[in-house]
Formats: structure tokens, C-alpha cells, sequence
């Protein structure tokens, strides 16, 4: 359960008792020796008051909190030598509370040091203008407890926010764990589905052929086998086209290795899509070569796959065992290339 003051609510009551203050000065201007002293304290009161209320931010900033505090500082000096006391305490004094309720907002806005030295000078002021029983007599004493009470306050209510932060972020740690728990559920269903999808038709060959089966079944389980891993390898790289197309090339013979090094997760559908489509139509293209090599690239390239066919030349291999070619020196390399392709990660305009 959430208890809470509306912001609003506790700026309105602060407003409300320092509206009060002024208001009690207003009442002890005929009692006073000057009045210019007593309405130049209102005036800068008054402007303390909305600086410290009505400052942006959470915590009250350096230069409000400086004003309030001359402020507090020069009020006493002020008003003190114009107040008569021979009649008692009374409303004349005003700005000892002010003082207080000022003091108060500064603790409450963050600024509890600036605060404190507020009190402190308004309690050594009023012992050296009017004798040390004056703490009690004239309220400064009550001062001093409300800004202790709003201390303790403050400093209970950070301590409960620092609470509630570590419980906020505990409970999004867990809630980011479960989620990682949930998707690695999900994606070991998922491949497991995917697998049995796969392996079930020749396992139900196997079974029904109790283990006897021929060669080229036998080579058909090496293929299933090969894309099973692909799945793990090469995830990123996949999808019914490419599966199609890998398939075809290792039936005629050719070595093909998928590689998911990254660096596709970053990308929108459409890139994906367009991606998958066009390592599918490299694939067509390297039917002649031995060896196929798909590899993605890292985050950071414009490249985001790379496919290599290999081409082993046999004709070349003799050549060079009897002697020939030797004038070419950087084409032997060249030549086993069959197939070089590099896939941008997005599309120039």
C-alpha cells in the first residue's frame, strides 16, 4: 500500500502558513517602532518563500537554498531592533516562526545543511538580543524541533526510496531472468520441434527397416545430420529457401558450412527477408563448387554475409605437379574460387 501527499497538496500548505506569517506581521505594524524594517523583511520573505517553493527540480537548488538562508539570516537582524519586548512575547516576533517554516522547506527540498545553519543563527541571534529564556518565550525552541521533525522525516522518507528503488530494480532483475528463462524454453521446444520434424521420417525408416539400410539412405542420414547442426550453427542463416537449397548441394556432393558468427539479430524483418533471399540465390549460383561456406559478419561491417564457393581443381593440381603454370603467380588461388559474394546489411537507396 502506496501512502503519499500530492505534490501540489504540500506546496499549498507550505504557501498557506508562510500566507499566515505575513499576515500576522500585517497585524503588528502599528506596534512597531518602524515599519520600513518590518515590510522590507515581508517583501524578502515573501520572495524566499516562492524560491523555495517554486524552484524546478527535486532537490532545491544552490542558489535558493543561499537565498532563503541570507534570508534567514537577515531577518532577525532587521526586525529585531524595531520589536518592543517589555510587553511580553507576542505577534512582533513573527519572524521566528517564518524563520522555522522557511527552515523547514529547505529540509524538505533537500537542502537540510542550509537549513540547520538557518536555526542555528536564529537561535544564537535571539540569545544575544534577548537573554537565553527567549528560546523558549519567544518560540525559536518550536522552530528548532520542526525543522529536527522534518529532518528525521527526510531522512526516513530517502531511506524508504532507497528501499523501494533496490525492490523496484530487484524485481525487474527477476522479471528480465524469467524472461530469459521462458525464452530459453522456448527456443529449446522450438528446436526440438524443429529436429523431430526433420529426423522423424527416417527414424520411422530406420525402425521399420530394423537398422538395414542402404547406401544411400545411409548418406541421406549423414545430410540430416549435417543440417540438424546447421540449425544450431547457423540459425540466423536460415530459413525454407536456404534449407532447400543447402540440401541440394550436399545430395551433388558438395560441402557446405554455416556460420553464425552474429550480427543479424540488430536487423528489421524486411533486411532479414531480403538476406535469406539472397544467400538462397548465392547457393543457386554455386552448384559447380566443392566447398560452400556462408559466414555472417559482425555488427559494425556494411557487409552482413559473406558466401565463399571453393572449386577443386584437379586439372590445375597436375599441371602444376608436371611443371606448368609456374609464370602465373596469383592465379592458382583465383582460380579455385568459384563463387565470392558479399550481402550489405541494408540496402542502398
Amino acid at each position: 500500500m502506496k501512502v503519499s501527499i500530492p505534490a501540489g497538496v504540500a506546496i499549498g500548505l507550505a504557501a498557506l502558513f508562510s500566507v499566515y506569517h505575513l499576515v500576522l506581521a500585517a497585524t503588528t505594524l502599528p506596534r512597531v517602532h518602524e515599519i520600513g524594517p518590518i515590510v522590507a523583511c515581508m517583501v524578502l520573505y515573501a520572495a524566499a518563500t516562492g524560491a523555495a517553493l517554486f524552484a524546478p527540480g527535486r532537490a532545491l537548488p544552490v542558489w535558493a537554498a543561499c537565498f532563503s538562508l541570507a534570508t534567514a539570516v537577515v531577518m532577525p537582524v532587521v526586525a529585531a531592533p524595531v520589536v518592543e519586548l517589555r510587553s511580553g512575547p507576542g505577534y512582533a516576533t513573527w519572524w521566528i516562526a517564518a524563520v522555522g517554516t522557511l527552515m523547514v522547506v529547505l529540509v524538505v527540498r533537500g537542502r537540510g545543511a542550509f537549513a540547520w545553519a538557518g536555526v542555528g543563527f536564529l537561535a544564537v541571534h535571539t540569545v544575544a538580543w534577548a537573554g537565553l529564556d527567549a528560546l523558549g518565550s519567544l518560540g525559536v525552541l518550536g522552530s528548532v524541533a520542526w525543522v529536527a521533525i522534518a529532518t528525521v522525516f527526510a531522512v526516513a522518507m530517502n531511506r524508504a526510496t532507497r528501499v523501494r528503488r533496490d525492490f523496484i530494480r530487484a524485481e525487474q532483475e527477476t522479471e528480465d531472468w524469467q524472461a530469459a528463462q521462458d525464452a530459453h524454453v522456448f527456443e529449446r521446444q522450438f528446436r526440438l520441434s524443429q529436429t523431430t520434424r526433420m529426423a522423424l521420417p527416417m527414424l520411422q525408416r530406420i525402425i521399420d527397416a530394423h537398422g538395414e539400410l542402404t547406401d544411400a539412405e545411409r548418406e541421406e542420414c549423414l545430410h540430416l545430420e549435417q543440417a540438424i547442426r546447421d540449425e544450431i550453427r547457423g540459425r540466423s542463416l536460415l530459413s525454407d529457401d536456404v534449407r532447400a537449397e543447402v540440401m541440394r548441394l550436399r545430395r551433388a556432393g558438395a560441402t557446405v558450412q554455416l556460420h553464425d558468427d552474429g550480427g543479424l539479430d540488430d536487423l528489421e524483418a524486411d533486411d532479414i527477408r531480403r538476406i535469406h533471399a539472397q544467400v538462397a540465390d548465392a547457393l543457386r549460383q554455386a552448384r559447380g563448387a566443392d566447398n560452400v561456406i556462408v559466414r555472417t559478419v559482425g555488427e559494425g561491417a556494411d557487409t552482413a554475409v559473406t558466401v565463399v564457393g571453393l572449386r577443386l581443381d584437379v586439372a590445375a593440381s597436375q599441371s602444376a605437379a608436371l611443371g606448368a603454370g609456374l609464370d602465373d603467380e596469383d592465379g592458382d588461388e583465383d582460380d579455385s574460387v568459384a563463387l565470392w559474394m558479399e550481402i550489405p546489411r541494408h540496402l542502398v537507396a
